[in-house]
């Protein structure tokens, strides 16, 4: 029998059919509503797939030993930098065949993707896929086939920006980066191993992967392979959001795990390539390091943020600004460092020769400090040298933390140029477990500057045992913060 209660009359019965035909209606309707957010990938790929292209390259190699490697194999050993098996670094030693003519050939070197920006032939691929080529192809969905010249490559990027002859090509639309949301479907074309115009899908794992100074990697679970370096991610509304660059892999395979450049940090690499042929970023001197919560929670800076300074390039316009290491930058012109990597991209985006508002934690306070930023070069190679070694009569004995201290001579100060700080002669206890050794200098103790021995026997002498201690370290030309957390 049915469980719905039998209708007592005629109009009782109108309303229950009209509220059973309702409740119908409504189940209904929500399937074609479920179906219609399935993304509709047919019309996507005839959208945009005609703007990506392939890229070959090509070089004059010398005459190599053993038998031919596969060639997608090649690329792969070349973009992770590992020795291609049978082939003598720097091209010397071995049982080298005497060359034929062929070695002058051009050979294959690797395949790539990219995709067109403009009509007039400006494409944007990685800057691994040309890199080291002798020659660049460019071949369209049609078939056509152009020589290209480079225009330009970032290699702390990736990105490079070739240049075909030819008119009316159909260009990609680029798309916002900041509407791109964890978990939305994207679409990736590519030649993985050669494949032409192969078609991946997945969805968005993560965005603001740091695995580069000046790249905050989108991380998808789209299918990437060798091949598919330079090509488009693409989001739903047929715009393109990254150009895929790098995988994890521990086979050279696809594993689940993939990252693409945002579009807008590309595209300004790109548009500086197409101006001036490199990149100009901006630098202020400065070795820095993440700000962890133990670290950020004992010197009152509450959550772990910003960019903690570990050295400073001695005459680099952070010194001559007055920074010093253990300063904590926690904004630049007013945009929050929110994590280490985030200054690089910050202070890189300057224009060389312009001054920067860089707002510090310092003992305890913030501080505003006006840097003028200067073009980035390889920061110095030289390190100080460690003059610890001076035997010294110690002034401060071993105590709650674990620590035997000395006061730095002046020769030592100038060395290391620093105004204060005293020198370690033995850890032992809660220092040692917390990472600190001998002949580390310190240079605060819970925000306060030590100057001298005696000063560091009183400040330790005051410190809550309850409480962990944070000390600012010195060790060669680093500095970091070590939490200590005292004995009873």
């Amino acid at each position: 029998m049915s469980s719905f209660p039998a209708p007592q009359s005629c109009a009782r019965r109108s309303l229950w059919l009209a509220c059973a035909f309702f409740a119908v209606s409504s189940m209904m309707a929500v399937a074609p509503a479920s179906a219609q957010q399935l993304p509709d990938f047919p019309d996507l790929v005839e959208k945009v797939g005609p703007s990506v292209v392939n890229i070959r390259t090509t070089e004059k190699r010398a005459a190599r030993n053993g038998p031919e490697m596969n060639e997608e194999l090649q690329d792969f050993f070349r973009r992770f930098g590992i020795p291609i098996p049978g082939q003598p670094p720097g091209g010397g030693g071995g049982n080298r065949r005497t060359p034929t003519p062929e070695d002058d050939e051009p050979q294959q070197r690797g395949v790539g993707s990219g995709f067109i920006l403009s009509q007039d032939g400006y494409v944007m691929t990685n800057a691994h896929v040309v890199d080291g080529s002798d020659e660049v192809f460019v071949t369209l969905t049609d078939k056509r086939e152009f020589k290209a010249k480079i225009i330009g490559a970032d290699k702390r990027t990736d990105v490079a920006v070739v240049k075909i002859e030819t008119t009316g090509l159909p260009a990609v639309k680029i798309g916002d980066i900041n509407r791109l949301r964890v978990g939305e479907w994207v679409m990736a074309i590519g030649s993985p191993f050669g494949l032409e115009n192969t078609v991946t899908a997945g969805i968005v794992s993560a965005k603001g992967r740091d695995t580069g100074d000046y790249l905050p990697f989108i991380q998808t679970d789209v299918a990437i392979n060798p091949g598919n370096s330079g090509g488009p991610l693409i989001n739903m509304r047929g715009e393109v959001v990254g150009i895929n660059s790098q995988i994890y892999s521990r086979s050279g395979g696809f594993m689940g795990i993939s990252f693409a450049i945002p579009i807008d940090e590309a595209t300004r690499v790109a548009d500086q390539l197409r101006t001036s042929g490199r990149v100009i970023r901006g630098r202020i001197g400065v070795q820095i390091d993440q700000v962890t919560k133990e670290v950020a929670e004992s010197i009152g800076l509450g959550k772990p943020a910003g960019a903690l300074v570990r050295s400073v390039e001695p005459g680099g316009p952070a010194e001559k600004a007055g920074l010093e290491a253990g300063d904590i930058i926690t904004k630049v012109d007013g945009k929050t460092v929110e994590k280490a990597g985030d200054l690089p991209r910050i202070i890189g985006a300057v224009k060389p020769g312009a001054k920067t508002i860089a707002t510090v934690f310092r003992r305890g306070s913030y501080k505003d400090i006006a840097v003028t930023v200067v073009e980035f070069d390889p920061p110095s190679s030289k390190r100080v040298a460690d003059k610890d070694k001076e035997p010294k009569a110690p002034s401060a004995v071993l105590g709650a933390l674990g620590l035997t201290v000395s006061d730095l001579t002046e020769a030592q100060k100038r060395e290391l140029k620093l105004k204060s700080g005293v020198r370690v002669d033995a850890a032992e206890g809660a220092a040692a477990r917390a990472g600190v050794r001998e002949g580390d200098v310190i240079l605060s103790i819970d925000n306060t500057e030590i100057s001298s021995a005696k000063q560091f026997e009183a400040a330790a002498a005051k410190l809550d045992k309850a409480k962990p201690t944070s000390v600012l370290v010195r060790r060669a030309e680093w500095v970091n913060y070590f939490v200590i957390r005292p004995t009873r």
